[in-house]
């Protein structure tokens, strides 16, 4: 805005100055033309002051040289600068006063081309104040009848160098004064505004509402601000709702199925108490993963830095205890902070369906700018991509008969995008050679920034 201001504000002012300038060169112009006119037409009355006109050949720098004489050519000089709209109004007020004009010349030149004006100007230093002029106007007419040229020399004053000088220095004090109070103004808006944002930001990674803003600034932000702090209460006592209320759940299912844990031991049927066991842990196992979804958008753990590669490492051999087909492909050792224990969680997530949809999986760790980039690869069929954008979404599944022995309720790779998201990264899914069925297996991709 500050930069808009300051463009609108130079334009104004260029423009204007430009008119002015035009018009006080145009007055100067204006003025010289009539001064010359002035001295012409005294002198073709023969009523100068001085008598009689001098001839050029009488011309000696220093004694009694005037600013009109005769000259028998026109006093033009090959670096000239001709002005033909002066002379044409030098044409104009010669004519008015009914003198009989045959030609007329008019050119400018600096002062230091020109003895005659040189030798005026030495004589009228201490008629100058300031520095001396350095271009003079020559002004020539021939009568009609007449042979020589008539030619007059008016010095032309520098006070448009002054004009420029004036309109410099007021650009520079309006720019200071009204850029200044518009810097004053928009400050007392913006820091709040950049305060607040900062606010959201804190607030989106920690869903805490200790240390809220203090409404201030312009009325419009200060409401603002203020409705603001009272979204963000609503949203933790919502927040502090659900956790409650989804602790509840959890202690009020997880006692009964305790329970039913125990009294399944008294069926003597082996088949259908392993049924009932697996049903149970089923429902566990989705109950866990409901209310560890719900919290990790606020987590309680604090941020640690760790070393991720050992991290990854340690989950891999965790699957080859347990002689799962899981390998650890190239890593690099890098330092980032992190909550281990959701990260621990959410590639336990996927290296599980890398191992149930795939078979086995190949797990890596690289650098890629100022991302730490962890994949997960698997030999198998891989998703239409139609739907790929679809698994990642909650208690979707890539067997829609949801048969319990190919996977769980659906939430583990929603849960690890969640817990990426929760570091500031990214969870992506992508077949390894572009479309399925064609595809041999997928590639999951966390990115965590350094």
């Amino acid at each position: 805005m500050l930069l808009a201001i300051a463009l609108a504000l130079f334009l104004a002012q260029g423009i204007g100055a430009l008119l002015l300038y035009k018009a006080e060169h145009e007055r100067i112009e204006g003025a010289l033309v009539h001064s010359a006119a002035f001295r012409l037409g005294m002198a073709v009355r023969g009523e100068s002051a001085q008598g009689s006109i001098p001839a050029i050949d009488g011309f000696t720098p220093g004694r009694g040289s005037r600013r009109v004489i005769i000259t028998p050519d026109p006093p033009g000089q090959a670096n000239d600068r001709r002005e033909p709209d002066e002379e044409s109004e030098l044409r104009r007020i010669l004519t008015e006063q009914e003198v009989p004009v045959a030609e007329t010349l008019v050119v400018h030149r600096p002062v230091g081309s020109d003895p005659i004006a040189q030798d005026l100007l030495s004589r009228r230093d201490r008629r100058f104040r300031g520095p001396p002029p350095s271009e003079i106007m020559v002004a020539a007419v021939r009568v009609a009848g007449q042979d020589g040229w008539l030619v007059a020399r008016v010095f032309v004053p520098t006070t448009e160098r002054f004009m420029l000088r004036t309109l410099f220095g007021q650009t520079l004090f309006i720019y200071a004064v009204l850029v200044g109070a518009m810097w004053l103004m928009l400050r007392r808006i913006t820091r709040p505004l950049a305060a607040l944002t900062t606010r959201l930001e804190r607030f989106a990674e920690t869903r805490d509402s200790a240390g809220q803003l203090a409404p201030q600034g312009p009325d419009d932000i200060a409401r603002l601000i203020a409705a603001h702090n009272a979204m963000e209460a609503r949203i933790v006592a919502l927040i502090d709702e659900k956790d409650v209320m989804l602790g509840a759940i959890g202690h009020d299912l997880k006692t009964p199925l305790a329970a039913l844990r125990v009294r399944i031991e008294t069926v003597e049927d082996e088949t259908e108490r392993q049924r009932m066991a697996t049903t149970i842990e089923d429902i566990t196992r989705t109950l866990d993963d409901i209310l560890s979804l719900a919290r990790v958008g606020r987590p309680s753990d604090p941020v640690e830095t760790t070393e991720l590669g050992a991290l990854v490492a340690s989950v891999v051999e965790e699957y080859e205890d347990m002689g799962e087909p899981v390998e650890l492909d190239a890593t690099q050792r890098l330092v980032l902070p992190l909550r281990s224990t959701w990260i621990r969680r959410a590639l336990r997530n996927l290296i599980g369906n890398a191992l149930r949809y795939g078979g086995q999986a190949r797990v890596s760790l690289v650098r890629e700018g100022d991302s730490a980039v962890i994949r997960i690869e698997d030999d198998g069929p891989g998703i239409p991509e139609d739907q790929i954008c679809h698994m990642l979404e909650p208690f979707t599944r890539g067997d829609p008969s949801r048969n319990s022995e190919t996977g769980g309720a659906g939430l583990g790779l929603t849960l690890a995008r969640a817990i990426a998201e929760q570091h500031g990264g990214t969870l992506a899914l992508a077949n390894r050679r572009g479309r399925a069925p064609a595809a041999s297996g997928i590639i999951a991709t966390v990115r965590l920034p350094l």
